[in-house]
């Protein structure tokens, strides 16, 4: 048995970024580059109109003729005297005749003239060409997360195709001769089986989307062969129970006798203490805990750890942030601690129904207070870390 952070370093260590590969900047939310990106034009490519408005050569004089029109889309390069200016609009062509726009608001119009009320300062609303960047500046940073604004960034400027990491397939394992599925009859001694959707849900959550899931009886034989065939196709297995060290536990056996080198079987916490971490070649495998709330648990402590690095982000672990105790907390199992708990702006509270088995306050709870395993009380109005799950 293990403590948090020797796993936590054993995760990391052999957890290896997934092949690089090219898509389409429409679908590439989500992932992140594996390569710099440079601008192949600046941007705007030309100067720019800021605003609705005139477009003149700044001067004191605040009578001007209105010889033209420039609007989005428009190329004209009008040749525009000093008594002169043209009717423009956002996002227009500034012709290179004229260095300042005035907005409408600050301009009363007489026929096909205009009297400037307020004049602006020298080159006002002209965005100058590459004023976001220029052709050959860095856009986007090599491991840089692709956000709704980094795609728009490379689409205007023309980009359709970038390189980023593949995102691991995943699949769930489900074992356990007590499980129903929702929706069916339950019989007594049979429970509804809840896990897969929630490890679908938070692995959604992490990016993954496509995931398939399976389930297997209590069974070495059947229990064996199913992970045989899910360690051919899979980048990562997840596997839902039979991880313990019950008569009917055959997960580990099973992931052993498929040439499943084990990194380590149990980490000194709670909940979550039977939790496995294996690897076949590049392919990792975890066996969470069959509880609810520890396989919740072990999943954003351990498991999005290892999906983040093999996605290709440079920060894997969960945020660590420090609020004040609202209550004190007595740890007397000599175990790390992980508690569903609740914080604000200074506090944090501990919840109700920290049992492993639990779901209900877990389903309220913002964050996991993280208590050391050598800490036997943490007194009211102490700082302690938190892992944030919002």
């Amino acid at each position: 048995m293990i403590q948090v952070d020797k796993a936590l370093s054993i995760i990391a260590d052999n957890s290896i970024k997934m092949p690089v590969r090219k898509i389409k900047v429409s679908k590439s939310l989500g992932y992140i580059l594996a390569e710099t990106v440079y601008a192949p034009i600046a941007m705007p490519p030309f100067r720019q109109s800021a605003m609705d408005g005139y477009a003149f050569t700044h001067s004191e004089n605040k009578q001007y003729n209105v010889v033209g029109i420039s609007q989005a889309g428009d190329n004209d390069k009008h040749k525009i005297k000093a008594n002169q200016a043209i009717r423009i609009f956002t996002g227009a062509f500034v012709p290179d005749s004229v260095d300042t726009v005035v907005v409408q608001e600050h301009v009363t119009v007489n026929g096909d003239s205009i009297t400037i009320d307020k004049i602006p300062a020298p080159n006002t609303n002209v965005r100058a060409r590459g004023e976001q960047v220029n052709e050959g500046d860095i856009m986007l940073e090599k491991d840089t997360l692709l956000t709704p604004a980094g795609i728009g960034f490379l689409a205007c400027l023309g980009i359709t195709e970038v390189n980023v990491y593949s995102k691991p397939k995943v699949a769930i394992l489900v074992t356990g001769n007590e499980l129903v599925q929702p929706g069916k009859k339950l019989k007594l001694g049979k429970i509804f089986e809840s896990n897969s959707v929630m490890l679908q849900a938070a692995l959604e959550t992490a990016g993954i989307k496509k995931v398939k899931v399976f389930r297997v009886k209590d069974n070495l034989k059947a229990t064996k062969k199913v992970l045989k065939k899910l360690l051919e196709k899979y980048d990562m297995i997840l596997v839902s129970g039979g991880i313990s060290v019950g008569d009917y536990d055959f997960v580990k056996e099973a992931l052993l006798k498929n040439g499943v080198d084990e990194l380590f079987y149990k980490i000194n916490q709670k909940p979550g203490k039977p939790l496995f971490f294996g690897n076949k070649e590049e392919k990792l495998v975890f066996a969470l805990p069959g509880n609810p709330a520890s396989s919740l648990t072990s999943f954003y402590v351990y498991v999005l750890p290892a999906l983040k690095k093999m996605m290709g982000f440079e920060e894997i672990h969960l945020k660590r942030i420090v609020r004040k105790l609202s209550t004190a907390v007595i740890n007397t199992t000599g175990k790390t601690l992980f508690l569903k708990a609740l914080y604000n702006e200074t506090h944090v509270s501990v919840l109700d129904s920290q049992s492993s088995a639990m779901l209900n306050t877990f389903a309220t709870a913002n964050s996991l207070l993280f208590v050391p395993y050598d800490s036997t009380e943490i007194k009211k109005d102490e700082d302690v870390i938190l892992l944030p799950l919002d």
